[in-house]
């Protein structure tokens, strides 16, 4: 992750009003805080527009878009076993944050007596947050990703 990335997410964080904002990237996390101020006056349920894309937001592909958190989907665990994020030790993961994932796409693994069970997705979207670290146990229910 790099300062423009870093500044972005800053923006994103104050232009919503948010009070924390974590992100992870591989073995990167960075997690954003600031006070409780009281966010600009809105409509419920209505988003900020910012006037004009600054330096930190941009226009290229890296650029910083508005997130909907309303439609943050959370895939959770459907029984207790440990968590894999991928086929086997040697392999890639099969999703990753950033990952786009159509309805089926295999997400992880849950291991229960010895029995390998593919949790997939049940929504096309993209991964924003793996909540869980591999060889985890997963409890049932347990939060594993965000996506929207």
């Amino acid at each position: 992750m790099n300062i423009e990335n870093i500044k972005a997410l800053a923006e994103i964080a104050s232009l919503y009003g948010l009070t924390a904002l974590e992100v992870a990237d591989g073995e990167t996390r960075i997690r954003i805080e600031r006070g409780t101020g009281q966010p600009s006056r809105q409509e419920p349920g209505a988003l900020p527009t910012p006037a004009a894309p600054g330096p930190a937001t941009g226009t290229g592909p890296d650029a910083a878009l508005p997130v909907d958190f309303n439609r943050l989907i959370e895939v959770k665990s459907p029984l207790v076993g440990v968590f894999y994020s991928a086929p086997s030790p040697d392999s890639e993961t099969f999703v990753s944050i950033g990952s786009q994932v159509k309805k089926g796409d295999v997400l992880c693994i849950i291991e229960t007596m010895k029995l390998m069970n593919d949790i997939t997705a049940e929504h096309d979207g993209e991964i924003v947050d793996i909540c869980i670290k591999n060889g985890d146990i997963a409890e049932y229910g347990q939060v594993l990703f965000k996506m929207y």
